[in-house]
């Protein structure tokens, strides 16, 4: 499954839920988001990996290896929705070719319904994480 095969999947469950069922849905993904492993955390004090347009703690690393994305982020626990957020891009590039990675639409928090259910603010915070995902994991790509 391509990256474009897998966002269409995650649209898709989110496609006939209600506010609160797509919020739950995004605890979900939340909760299946891994802990930042410990060499992580040490990168973490000494590399500038937040991301600042996001009002929450948010730290993405991007990274291809063998021509594969993989994303490593912490978010801050006390906000579920954003980390849902992250743990759905996650899910939609870990282990796919990095090249594809473009591919995810810009307008995803549209295509999920969660636009209006998280408010403008949040909104344009989880435009940033994933616009800093496409263009981390484009340049490591190229990188090689």
């Amino acid at each position: 499954m391509d990256v474009p095969e897998k966002v269409a999947e995650i649209v898709a469950e989110f496609a006939d839920l209600d506010g609160r069922e797509k919020l739950e849905l995004l605890v979900d993904y939340a909760n299946g988001l891994p802990p930042l492993p410990p060499a992580y955390e040490a990168r973490k004090a000494v590399e500038d990996r937040r991301v600042h347009e996001c009002q929450t703690p948010v730290f993405l690393w991007t990274e291809c290896e063998q021509g594969r994305a993989r994303l490593v982020a912490e978010v801050a626990p006390e906000a579920p929705t954003v980390k849902g957020f992250v743990a759905i891009l996650a899910a939609a590039v870990n282990g796919r070719p990095a090249e594809e990675v473009a591919a995810i639409p810009d307008d995803l928090l549209e295509r999920l319904g969660l636009a209006p259910v998280l408010g403008i603010l949040r909104a344009r915070g989880l435009q940033a994480i994933t616009a800093r995902i496409k263009r981390g994991l484009t340049a490591a790509a190229a990188a090689g």
